[in-house]
């Protein structure tokens, strides 16, 4: 299916198997890598992200298992194997797992790693803030809001935005002058017990 001519996203709703795979820091990276970069074979992944041949073929293995990566038999030649991401997306919903406590521990596993990764991004973009141009830089950076809302309508505003992430990844021209690949995260996280306000008064007690 294809929208203005460009294909929808390949995504997938991970089950209970592919949680449980996926919840290994080389198999997390080898994902990402092939998802942002593109088919690749077990060498040249394994020179990218710092480790030997015989682990990425092994993990990659694993990781088709579930399908979660494939072969691309189109770029393979001989002995030399290229593999390929199998979605762009990946979903989930934690309660997906509630009834199986191991992939539960996975998805709790990936959910941390995703915290981790992001620390080390942000401390990525801290060291290299000056090599970048003033408008890239006040383009950059992160925030955050206080509200009080209901539980449907916090699902009804992450809906929201993730339409328009997916509308302006959608409409993104690699090859636009000056374009550059970022990385946004989406996040809402109850505010701790400790920072809430006290309970308001009533109108009445307000006067």
């Amino acid at each position: 299916m294809e929208r203005d001519g460009r294909p929808e996203p390949r995504q997938v709703r991970l089950d209970h198997q592919q949680v449980r795979a996926l919840a290994h820091p080389l198999r997390t990276r080898l994902l990402g890598a092939l998802r942002v970069r593109g088919p690749a074979t077990a060498t040249g992944l394994a020179e990218l992200l710092g480790t030997n041949t015989g682990a990425t073929s092994y993990h990659l293995r694993q990781l088709a298992d579930v399908g979660l990566v494939a072969e691309d038999p189109e770029l393979g030649s001989g002995r030399q194997r290229f593999w390929r991401a199998a979605h762009d997306v990946t979903n989930w919903e934690s309660t997906d797992f509630d009834d199986d406590p191991d992939a539960r521990a996975a998805i709790e596993w990936i959910e941390g790693e995703q915290v981790r990764q992001f620390a080390e991004i942000a401390e990525r973009w801290f060291a290299v803030r000056p090599d970048w141009s003033p408008a890239w830089r006040d383009a950059f950076g992160m925030g955050d809001i206080f509200m009080t809302v209901p539980v449907d309508r916090l699902e009804a505003l992450k809906a929201e935005l993730w339409r328009i992430l997916d509308r302006y990844r959608e409409e993104a021209d690699p090859t636009e002058p000056g374009a550059e690949q970022v990385q946004i995260f989406l996040a809402a996280l109850p505010l701790p017990a400790d920072l809430r306000p006290t309970t308001p008064p009533k109108t009445e007690e307000r006067r």
